[in-house]
């Protein structure tokens, strides 16, 4: 059986959210409870990215939600946050690819794009007509991007990419790839450029076998010889700092999205505690450790909304450091993890059937815990800040 979502509010946050922030979360929430939960379990079991759903997230205004003009939403940093969170409670795999496509694909775009870029490619993607990846990982370098081994040379007017990327999300379905490469006339500084995925020598292979993820697309991206025009590079990009930036508005996101999975699976737990009887015939939430359990999920998970909240306060007001964001994802990501296992131990056998969302919000966590900057990566990037050297 599964449980309606209840909500989850213990500190009365939501009186610190304005009338229209109160509107796109409970949008994004409907849609969310429509359209996703029926059928997520049926999408993880088969490894299917739900395709049918990008038009409607479209139309919601889910894609680039917090940028302006060319046919996006224009939303607050702190609504798409919520958005985030809400796609996230329904599945990890959806709001990373909400988050691919504004965070990775647009942003970048938006950024570092030029007029001729931002018109051609920001609309469609609104809409989710067109779809687009990220390539900067690459099969040997995660953590140190720096390193990567993608090269871009110069010929005429056309710039020719050779390398690998890998754990690429949407590679397989995506219209555009923004591809970072160290331009080797340019003394290997990293640029980033938009390849279209249908250019002669690109091709994305689907990464199989996932126990976490499953919907969503993961691939593989290979570039032998891709030949692109001089106009095709992103003009603002200027060394690793760039994909660094996009990075980060990733990570902002994935620290609201992972108090999704949290409210999922304590919001399950509690239901689940106070009609489960054992022990003459009382409801197990009547137990001390199982309060115990429960307490401590609601606790942690009021913390990380305080947290995010004022990162998101923090990045609207154009006062929000890298170094904040790097606390938000990584607390509210481990956060979310220990509460799916709280939730799966409250469970018991029941916890690890797709009867309920819990074990699956577990494995994509798992893979949550490691993208966009890992627990221990985030841990040297906040002891940097706090003491100003560099561990790394």
């Amino acid at each position: 059986m599964s449980f309606q979502f209840q909500g989850f509010d213990f500190l009365h946050l939501d009186a610190s959210f304005s009338e229209d922030e109160l509107l796109v979360r409970r949008s994004a929430r409907d849609f969310v409870e429509d359209n996703i939960v029926p059928i997520i379990e049926d999408c993880f079991r088969e490894g299917r990215f739900p395709r049918e759903l990008v038009p409607m997230m479209g139309e919601m205004g889910f894609f680039g939600a917090n940028l302006h003009e060319y046919g996006c939403a224009g939303m607050s940093n702190v609504e798409y946050g919520l958005v985030m969170q809400e796609l996230e409670r329904g599945d990890s795999g959806l709001r990373s690819f909400v988050s691919v496509q504004s965070a990775l694909v647009m942003y970048p775009i938006y950024t570092f794009g030029s007029e001729e870029q931002k018109s051609a490619w920001l609309p469609a993607l609104a809409t989710g007509e067109k779809l687009g990846c990220f390539g900067l990982t690459e099969p040997g370098f995660g953590s140190n991007p720096g390193g990567m081994t993608t090269r871009a040379r110069k010929s005429g007017d056309e710039y020719i990419l050779n390398g690998e990327k890998m754990w690429i999300t949407s590679g397989t379905i995506a219209d555009i790839a923004v591809i970072w490469a160290k331009v080797e006339d340019e003394d290997n500084r990293v640029r980033g450029f938009l390849v279209e995925t249908d250019r002669p020598g690109f091709k994305s292979d689907e990464v199989h076998g996932k126990w976490s993820l499953r919907a969503s697309s993961t691939s593989g991206l290979s570039l032998q010889d891709v030949h692109v025009p001089a106009a095709n590079l992103l003009p603002g990009t200027e060394g690793l700092k760039s994909p660094l930036m996009c990075l980060n508005q990733a990570r902002y996101g994935i620290s609201w999205g992972a108090i999704g999975a949290a409210m999922s699976c304590y919001d399950t737990a509690l239901q689940y505690a106070k009609t489960r009887k054992q022990f003459h015939n009382q409801p197990i939430a009547s137990h001390q450790l199982v309060q115990e359990k429960l307490v401590w999920m609601a606790s942690e998970i009021s913390k990380a909304q305080l947290l995010s909240l004022q990162v998101g306060r923090l990045k609207d007001a154009g006062t929000v450091g890298h170094q904040h964001i790097s606390m938000a994802k990584r607390n509210n990501v481990w956060m979310a993890l220990e509460c799916a296992r709280l939730a799966r131990d409250i469970l018991g056998a029941n916890g690890i059937t797709d009867d309920y969302p819990i074990m699956r919000h577990m494995m994509n966590l798992e893979s949550v815990k490691t993208y966009e900057g890992t627990h221990d990566v985030h841990a040297l990037i906040l002891g940097q800040s706090l003491t100003g050297i560099a561990a790394y």
